[in-house]
C-alpha cells in the first residue's frame, strides 16, 4: 500500500493516476474540502484528514509500505512542509516502511533565509537522511503544471507579467515526467538514498517563457516586466496586517529573485537513472492546451 499526501495537487494527482494504472494499492491523503473526485473513480483508498493533525497522520500511515509526500504547504511552512513531514518520517519508522519519497525545492540547501518553506525542506530531507529509512528526495526546479494558468491567461490576453530580470535562468520539469520518476524512484536500484535536482532538459530565460506561449497559441505577447519592488512593497503592507502572507511571500521573493535551474550533467544523470529523455517545456504545454 502507498500512501500520498498532496493527492489532490499537481504531482499527488499524476502520482496516484500512474500507481493505479500499474495496479498497485494507493491511500489518497486530501482534505475534506478537496476535489478527489478523480482518485476515487481510479480506485484509490480516500482518507480524509488534516496534516496539522498527527492522529490523522498516524492513522493514515498504518499499513503502509511506502509513502510519498508531495503535499505543499500553502502559507503555513512549519506546520505543514515541517512538523507535518517530521511526523510522517516518525510513523514511517514506526510502522517498518520500506521507502519514502520526499518532494523538496531546488536551492534547498543554499540556506535562504527569507524563504521558510526552503528552510523547512531542507531541515526535512536532514531528518530523513538520518532516519534510517530508504530514501528518494527529489528537487524540481519549477514544476510546468503551473504555468498552464498562465498560459490559458495569455491565451485569453495576450498578457504576460513577468516579474524581476528576464535574465534568471530556469528549467521547468514536465511534471508528469516527476510523477513518472517518483514511482520509478521506488524499484530502480540507483535511486535509493538518492538526491536528485530535477529540472526539464532545456535551461530557459524568464522572458523564453511568453516567446513559448506566443509559439504554441500564436499570439504576439504584450510582456510587462515588473520589478522586484512591486513585491517588496506588497510585503510591507502584508506586514502589518497578515505576517504569515508576508512570510510567505519571503519564498515567493526568493523564487522570483534566484535562478533554478539544473546542469546539463544533472539531466543527464535523471534520464540515464530512469532510462527515459525528459520532455521539454514547450512538448508539455502543447499538449495540455490542446495545440
Amino acid at each position: 500500500m502507498f500512501l500520498v499526501t498532496g493527492a489532490t495537487g499537481d504531482i499527488g494527482r499524476r502520482v496516484v493516476r500512474l500507481l493505479r494504472q500499474r495496479e498497485l494499492s494507493v491511500r489518497a491523503f486530501v482534505r475534506l474540502m478537496s476535489r478527489y473526485g478523480e482518485l476515487e473513480h481510479r480506485g484509490a483508498d480516500i482518507f480524509i484528514g488534516d496534516l496539522r493533525y498527527e492522529k490523522d497522520i498516524a492513522k493514515a500511515c498504518q499499513g503502509v509500505q511506502y509513502i510519498i509526500s508531495t503535499h505543499g504547504s500553502d502559507s503555513d511552512a512549519l506546520a505543514l512542509d515541517y512538523r507535518a513531514n517530521i511526523e510522517l518520517i516518525d510513523q514511517a519508522k514506526a510502522n517498518r516502511v520500506q521507502h519514502f519519497v520526499f518532494i523538496s525545492v531546488l536551492g534547498a540547501e543554499r540556506g535562504y533565509e527569507d524563504a521558510p518553506v526552503f528552510k523547512a525542506k531542507r531541515a526535512v530531507e536532514r531528518y530523513l537522511a538520518a532516519s534510517g529509512i530508504n530514501y528518494t528526495i527529489f528537487r524540481p526546479a519549477g514544476l510546468a503544471s503551473n504555468l498552464l494558468p498562465l498560459a490559458e491567461r495569455f491565451r485569453e490576453t495576450g498578457l504576460y507579467l513577468l516579474i524581476g530580470d528576464p535574465k534568471n535562468r530556469t528549467s521547468i520539469v514536465s511534471t508528469d515526467d516527476l510523477a513518472r520518476i517518483v514511482v520509478d524512484s521506488i524499484t530502480v536500484g540507483g535511486a535509493v538514498n538518492q538526491i536528485f535536482p530535477v529540472g526539464g532538459p532545456e535551461i530557459l530565460f524568464h522572458e523564453d517563457i511568453p516567446q513559448i506561449f506566443s509559439r504554441i497559441l500564436n499570439k504576439e505577447p504584450i510582456v510587462i516586466n515588473s520589478p522586484l519592488l512591486v513585491v517588496d512593497g506588497l510585503r510591507g503592507v502584508l506586514g502589518l496586517i497578515n505576517p504569515k502572507a508576508q512570510q510567505s511571500l519571503g519564498t515567493f521573493r526568493t523564487l522570483l529573485s534566484n535562478e533554478f535551474f539544473c546542469r546539463k550533467e544533472e539531466i543527464a544523470n535523471i534520464e540515464q537513472t530512469f532510462n527515459f529523455s525528459l520532455e521539454t517545456l514547450e512538448s508539455f504545454l502543447r499538449r495540455y492546451l490542446a495545440v
